[in-house]
């Protein structure tokens, strides 16, 4: 039997994420939830708001061949021009429904503008650590991806290795701010300085450099601006999810905008609707379309990730652990208690806590806590983390 062996090996490695979070579904069923601290994967513990329901059961009411039918393939009008309205009221734009491509989700819209912009043999840098998927997107759509570590003080972007990397054949890089698994934000000075050298580097090499800006949590921060990408560089691309402001990850609905400030935005939205047509991502899910176009302004619930943020943070350091201070999303990036970041998990394993190792991140040394789980994990955790402490010391 042949088969595609790149997509066997893509099956075969599996996610680390997903792993471990199916490994920590069947431990709760073994032993109980209360008794697994598992702080794996980015699964919103906050609801859905409550106009999100009205909107559903406003929907429901449609007669079911217009509820449950084909919509354009780029989305409905009235969801990308809600969209589009939202954008031009936050960031003082002027974008238009024929700027948006509704997605399956963040996952859809990445795979979508790297299939719209990549060929075979070009290369796309993504900055260390980084989601893992991006690998597997990059290389799916026939680029090699290229990693550039991040500062290792302050986690910003380091421009001057940015540069460095750059080569005739990079055809973009892909930021996300906040930053999964870091939480770090990029600074309005930080992208300044990126933008410049994305434009130097471009005209040195022959060609323009895409930025491709995933921001699934963007409303997710703990009093820092996120600033907006577009602003700094004309030839980005925005790629977004509510998977985590409306809290609807298995929902899978999301947006590709590209700017009409981009220079290249007329072939850029003919090559967007071919790669999503190319790999069967049209017409996103009908009902989250309509429920999008009612709640696109709705406000993120931030309280509880909050608490969250101080319980956990607080609690770790009166333990002696070492973390980067999250200014947004809902991850901490904890500083593992011996280089290998594979075997420190193991160990906290044995104390049923579940965090993911950075290997997979592309760095060691590290772990991500996702602290959007409830606030009684967190609490009731501590004393496994200070038994794990406890036998390193």
């Amino acid at each position: 039997m042949s088969i595609n062996e790149k997509s066997y090996a893509f099956g075969a490695a599996k996610s680390s994420i997903r792993e471990i979070a199916a490994y920590g579904a069947a431990r709760k069923a073994e032993i109980g939830a209360e008794n697994v601290f598992d702080f794996s994967i980015g699964n919103p513990s906050v609801p859905a708001p409550e106009s999100v329901r009205a909107a559903i059961e406003r929907c429901a009411q449609l007669p079911p061949t217009e509820l449950h039918g084909y919509t354009p393939a780029a989305g409905l009008p009235q969801a990308r021009k809600a969209v589009a309205d939202s954008l031009n009221r936050r960031f003082s734009t002027s974008y238009g429904l024929e700027d948006l491509y509704l997605t399956c989700g963040a996952a859809a819209s990445i795979s979508i503008t790297l299939h719209a912009l990549v060929n075979p043999g070009d290369e796309v840098i993504v900055i260390a650590p980084y989601f893992p998927e991006y690998r597997v997107w990059i290389e799916t759509a026939g680029a090699t991806c290229v990693e550039v570590m991040a500062d290792p003080e302050t986690f910003q972007i380091d421009t001057a290795a940015v540069a460095a990397a750059i080569t005739p054949a990079t055809k973009a890089i892909i930021v996300d701010s906040p930053n999964n698994p870091v939480g770090s934000v990029y600074s309005a000075q930080n992208l300044a300085d990126l933008a410049q050298v994305l434009t130097t580097r471009g005209e040195e090499i022959g060609h323009p450099i895409y930025l491709v800006s995933d921001e699934p949590y963007r409303e997710i921060t703990y009093g820092v601006e996120v600033p907006w990408v577009p602003a700094a560089y004309e030839r980005t691309i925005v790629c977004y999810s509510y998977s985590k402001s409306l809290s609807l990850p298995g929902e899978r609905i999301g947006w590709v905008l590209v700017p009409n400030t981009n220079p290249d935005h007329d072939e850029l939205m003919f090559a967007v609707a071919g790669a999503g047509r190319k790999l069967g991502f049209v017409c996103a899910p009908a009902l989250f379309q309509r429920v999008l176009a009612e709640c696109v302004d709705e406000p993120t619930d931030i309280d509880a990730y909050a608490r969250n943020r101080e319980a956990l943070t607080r609690g770790l350091s009166e333990l002696g652990y070492e973390y980067i201070e999250p200014q947004g999303a809902f991850y901490l990036w904890v500083k593992a208690l011996e280089p290998d970041a594979e075997a420190f998990f193991r160990k906290a394993k044995a104390f049923e806590i579940l965090p993911v190792p950075s290997d997979s991140f592309g760095c060691g040394g590290w772990v991500r806590l996702g602290y959007c789980v409830s606030y009684d994990t967190i609490v009731n955790s501590m004393p496994a983390w200070k038994k794990l402490m406890e036998q390193y010391r």
